[in-house]
């Protein structure tokens, strides 16, 4: 393992979560650092910036979701639940607080490291490509700064879930993008949850972009198909 290996941070109450995560993700590569509670985590985030955190929900001295949600819209970084909560209203209300992805437990161990992987090789996609900002319609999208600068200059923070999709629609202006697309690029499992929590993202990412939800203006819903953007991009 070396020093820059992706560092993939662990936040559970139990012990042997925690002892699985570790041993699985460093056999694959990664770099961990495992947390019992909130507050050693967070005082943990004060000494390190990691790649990735897998979050429990459960947590004996913090509520998991208001933590995701600080995660997700104030540092940039993958988060992704680990929780024994397998209602869908419990997975849906997780990826619309900023979570990336939401495993149940029980888990496969492999499974944790083959999504962590995927989301992680989509900033190296993006970084060797080149040009972290994009700009539309007067916006500009900095996905360095998960922020987007209104036409007045305003400036309003994404979150890492908001980002990826706002970059799948600049990726491709103008064109159909379908639901499977979305479920191939962002990752998760088909199903209503996934359908929700993409309509509650579009929805925010119209609200951040001043759009008229009866009358949109760059993200258009084709029911029964998908979105389109509808404004050119220029990156770089």
């Amino acid at each position: 393992m070396t020093r820059d290996a992706p560092l993939i941070a662990i936040l559970d109450d139990e012990p042997e979560i925690r002892r699985l995560l570790a041993s699985a993700l460093e056999d694959a590569g990664f770099r961990t650092a495992s947390f019992a509670r909130a507050t050693e985590f967070e005082a943990g985030l004060r000494r390190m910036t990691p790649d990735a955190c897998l979050i429990d929900l459960g947590l004996p001295d913090r509520d998991g979701l208001a933590l995701v949600h600080r995660l997700a819209t104030q540092s940039g970084t993958t988060v992704i639940i680990i929780s024994g909560r397998a209602q869908v209203q419990d997975r849906v209300t997780g990826l619309e607080l900023g979570a990336d992805d939401y495993v149940i437990k029980p888990f496969d161990p492999a499974e944790v490291v083959a999504r962590i992987r995927a989301r992680l090789r989509k900033p190296a996609r993006e970084a060797a490509r080149g040009g972290q900002s994009a700009r539309f319609a007067g916006w500009t999208a900095d996905f360095d700064r998960y922020a987007l600068t209104a036409p007045g200059g305003e400036d309003t923070p994404m979150s890492h879930a908001e980002s990826e999709l706002l970059r799948i629609f600049l990726d491709s202006p103008r064109r159909l993008i379908t639901r499977a697309q979305m479920l191939e690029q962002v990752g998760g499992t088909a199903g209503d949850s996934f359908d929700r929590a993409m309509d509650v993202r579009v929805s925010r990412l119209r609200t951040k972009l001043g759009e008229d939800p009866k009358n949109p203006r760059l993200i258009k819903t084709i029911y029964g198909a998908g979105y389109i953007f509808l404004s050119e991009v220029a990156w770089g």
